[in-house]
Order: C-alpha cells, then structure tokens, then sequence
C-alpha cells in the first residue's frame, strides 16, 4: 500500500477499538476529559494539526455552522502541509485511526482531517 492508498479511519476516544496495527493519533488540541493517557495507546498527539483556539471555540459543535467550520478548516490545514506530510511518512505503512473526543460524529474536526489527508501525497 501506498502513501495515497493508506486507510484513515476515525474513531471517538471513548469508543475506541481495541488496539491494533493502526497508527493512533489523538487530533485534538485539548487532552479529552476523564480519560487517562495509557489505555489510549497512541502513537502520536498532533496538537498541530486540530482547529486553532479560535476556530474551535467559534464552531462549538453547531451543525448550523457546519460548512463554515469545515470550509475555514480546510483553509487551516492548506497552511499545514508539512504537518500533514509528516504524519502520512510516520505511520509507514500502518493504517491511521485519528482519534477525537467530540460527541458528534458526522461534526468534527476528525471528518475534515481525514478528508484533507486522504488527498495528501507524500
């Protein structure tokens, strides 16, 4: 499998699957309440590639703002190729299983993310 072909998955921090050959990597910037670092087992914490402070605290998970939050999020990531390139090279040839607290999951930065790196060629 190639760097284009690689599997991105995503999945809640408190319904995570149990631990298997994919490249865990929590993509939120604040630690998830109530959950303790070890049963996590992720391979990576990549503050650098979630919302900025400000992106998140605007979106608060309002669907209403849905195609806005994604829309300057994506912007947000078009400044973070790097960061993006680095994650694909890191996890080799593992699946990635990106990692989000949000309650909702069709409305979280873990969507856009994946959507963004399953475009990226490394």
């Amino acid at each position: 499998m190639n760097e284009s072909q690689k599997k991105i998955e995503i999945a809640r921090v408190y319904d995570l699957p149990d631990s298997g050959i994919q490249y865990r990597v929590l993509v939120d910037r604040l630690w998830p309440r109530g959950v303790k670092k070890e049963p996590l087992q992720l391979d990576q914490w990549a503050k650098n590639l979630a919302p900025s402070d400000e992106l998140r605290q605007w979106f608060g998970h309002d669907p209403d703002k849905w195609a806005e939050f994604r829309k300057r999020f994506l912007h947000e990531l078009s400044g973070k190729k790097d960061d993006a390139y680095e994650l694909l090279q890191v996890a080799g040839e593992r699946s990635i299983l990106l990692v989000y607290a949000a309650k909702d999951e069709q409305h979280n930065n873990a969507v856009v993310l994946k959507e963004y790196l399953g475009k990226r060629k490394p």
